[in-house]
């Protein structure tokens, strides 16, 4: 479990690629209504993403984790390391 501005995460994947402080340092508010948080290191900058539950009302095509595959293959660097976050709810 990970506390990103008072809010925990559980690391789901990517374990050996996640850098708790790197994160901690780009994580902002705007993060905070994602049921997901999605890190890559593309060209050696970690990058966030924010992604919905299928089933969220305010999910949208661009950010269904359903999508996370095809979202990597487009958008991430070939090979690059990535690793995904879930907001933890009590």
């Amino acid at each position: 479990m990970y506390k990103l501005l008072d809010t925990y995460y559980k690391l789901i994947k990517g374990k050996e690629n996640f850098d708790y402080e790197a994160t901690k340092e780009l994580f902002t508010d705007y993060f905070l209504d994602y049921d997901y948080v999605f890190g890559d290191y593309s060209y050696g900058k970690l990058r966030l993403k924010g992604f919905y539950d299928s089933d969220n009302k305010k999910v949208r095509q661009i950010n269904d984790i359903c999508i996370l595959d095809s979202y990597i293959a487009e958008y991430c660097a070939p090979g690059s390391k990535t690793f995904l976050l879930k907001k933890y709810e009590k």
